[in-house]
């Protein structure tokens, strides 16, 4: 994985998906933006310019298992998500542990002084950025 160095994550749900942006040089993530989806269906052109205007190495997306570490209906999806994105745009696509990465993004936002309904100000990006994060630590960024 030495040769990765721009990465690109995505918190995947199905009205939003959250991106994220990270470098393995750095170490770091930082939010990007936040997708519509329809179903869980992303518009795939708005996909197709983050990774024209990005360029990244590879992709991660988030896992959401179940507290016991057991696949969930989500996280099937997200499986099936991360194999279109690979299949789509042949680039290595990881998937990662994102188990309370919304909870601490919501946490994260409130430590912030951001107030406001999760509806109007979605906290999807933070948790892209908390799981790539996550991901980048793992790999020994």
């Amino acid at each position: 994985m030495s040769n990765l160095r721009l990465l690109l994550g995505f918190d995947y749900g199905t009205r939003q998906i959250g991106v994220a942006v990270g470098q393995m040089i750095t170490g770091q993530a930082r939010e990007l933006c936040v997708l519509k989806a329809q179903n869980g269906v992303p518009d795939w052109q708005q996909i197709e310019a983050l990774l024209k205007e990005w360029q990244p190495d590879a992709l991660v997306v988030g896992l959401p298992l179940n507290m016991d570490g057991s696949p969930s209906e989500m996280s099937e999806r997200a499986e099936k998500f991360a194999r279109r994105l690979h299949g789509r745009y042949q680039l290595p696509v990881h998937t990662h542990d994102e188990r309370l990465t919304t909870y601490e993004a919501k946490g994260q936002r409130l430590a912030q002084g951001q107030r406001g309904g999760y509806r109007e100000r979605p906290v999807d990006a933070i948790a892209a950025a908390l799981l790539l994060q996550g991901w980048l630590e793992q790999h020994g960024a």
